[in-house]
């Protein structure tokens, strides 16, 4: 009888939640990433360097990890709805604000309050996936969720492309047409949000008493297995060794990608491609790739129930892909080398983060994953910052990616020798209330 009813509350919970979690964090990836096919226009019109514009786009991230724990501990007080719906509208208008930059301090300036508006949105979503899904489907319901995010690079590449050929169009250039046009839809769906998002299972009007009564035991016994082997207060939760490792194995993993995503379109660009349409095409393809790569090793990382191992595989696919794209630089073979990385940055999602849920309960696991991510993200302060050097200095992107690989390396032997973490959940045993 049980099946029955997981099943169907299952199929109504992903139903319900995953379609909205991808539109969102397709509406926050656009916004965050078009900055980067802006810079084919926008670095020439404000006379910003290489470096100067690699270190604006980092600042994005150091008001991302100021505001990050803050708010998702504001959000376990005062419910996913309303916070949630905040954070997008907020970030939406900041979106919006970055057409009116005039150089390098207004542009760094805005990119910091645009992170600090978003802080808080995707921990906030994986810690509300713990309140809905059991731990056997925290894989797959994180890689459905980031579908948004190679989806958005794919999908906005010609987008962003399209609207910066709109230059003059009411007397702006091609990038602030961009940005405008690109900000609207995330202020009005933050508005929809606080229609349509439900903060917890017992809330919900889609589900049966019954499905309610199976989830909320199923949820209780995981929480309860958990914290019979530790139950983590707040700090105690930030500070746990295997918490600090985690946190360095994922600075590896996106100061790696985001190093190369924000400076994809102008790589293609150096391969020999002239036209700013054609370029936005062929960035879709590495987020194809890594498309595919999250959603597939999201689902066998689940179907095992193994974590560990999987999030090890896709740190050396990552690897190997940015040291194929550095040794072919200036050939179509680094757009190959740069899929390949795709496919091991994005398949490392789902595995890594269902590995917090797996011994983080309570105000420790909204800390603790909040915290992962701000430390995490620091990444996308230095390896835009970094790339940004390298090529002023060397003209070339090779050496950049020769770095980034040694990171995804280093995040690779973090994960093989450091991260074991028992899943204790698993073996959970279920008594609802009346049986």
């Amino acid at each position: 009888m049980y099946e029955a009813v997981e099943k169907s509350a299952m199929r109504k919970i992903y139903i319900r939640l995953l379609p909205f979690a991808i539109l969102s964090y397709f509406l926050a990836y656009v916004d965050r990433i078009n900055v980067s096919f802006a810079a084919l226009t926008m670095k020439g019109d404000l006379g910003i360097s290489a470096t100067e514009y690699g270190f604006a786009l980092g600042t994005f991230y150091w008001g991302y990890f100021i505001f990050e724990v803050p708010s998702n501990l504001v959000m376990e007080k005062v419910g996913a709805r309303m916070w949630i719906a905040r954070i997008m509208i907020s970030w939406g208008i900041l979106a919006g604000i970055t057409a009116l930059v005039v150089g390098p301090t207004s542009f760094g300036v805005v990119r910091f309050f645009l992170g600090a508006a978003e802080a808080g949105f995707f921990p906030g979503i994986v810690l509300y996936f713990t309140y809905w899904f059991p731990s056997y489907h925290h894989a797959r319901i994180v890689s459905g969720f980031l579908i948004g995010l190679p989806i958005a690079v794919a999908g906005g590449a010609p987008l962003s492309t399209a609207l910066l050929g709109l230059d003059g169009m009411l007397g702006l250039k091609g990038w602030q047409i961009m940005y405008i046009a690109e900000a609207i839809p995330t202020v009005a769906i933050g508005i929809v949000t606080l229609f349509v998002l439900t903060d917890l299972p017992e809330q919900a009007k889609f589900l049966t008493r019954e499905e309610k009564d199976w989830l909320s035991a199923k949820l209780l016994a995981e929480r309860k297995a958990k914290e019979a082997v530790k139950k983590f207060t707040l700090l105690q939760g930030m500070f746990d060794p295997k918490v600090l490792l985690l946190a360095l194995n994922y600075f590896g993993i996106v100061t790696a990608s985001l190093g190369v995503l924000f400076f994809m379109p102008q790589i293609i660009k150096s391969i020999g491609v002239k036209d700013n349409m054609t370029v936005g095409w062929l960035t879709m393809v590495p987020y194809i790739c890594g498309g595919i790569g999250l959603v597939v090793w999201g689902r066998v990382s689940d179907r095992m129930n193994e974590r560990r191992w999987n999030l090890l595989g896709t740190c050396v696919v990552s690897t190997v892909g940015l040291i194929i794209a550095g040794m072919t630089m200036g050939t179509w073979w680094a757009l190959v080398g740069m899929s390949i990385a795709a496919v091991g940055f994005y398949g490392s999602k789902g595995p890594f983060w269902s590995m917090p849920p797996m011994f983080l309960t309570g105000t420790a696991a909204a800390g603790a994953i909040a915290w992962i991510n701000s430390i995490g993200n620091l990444g996308g302060f230095f390896g835009p910052w970094y790339v940004g050097v390298i090529k002023d200095g060397t003209g070339s992107y090779e050496y950049g990616l020769y770095g980034l690989a040694l990171l995804g390396a280093i995040a690779s032997i973090v994960c093989a020798f450091f991260l074991h973490i028992p899943n204790v959940a698993k073996d959970a045993v279920v008594e609802v209330a009346g049986d």
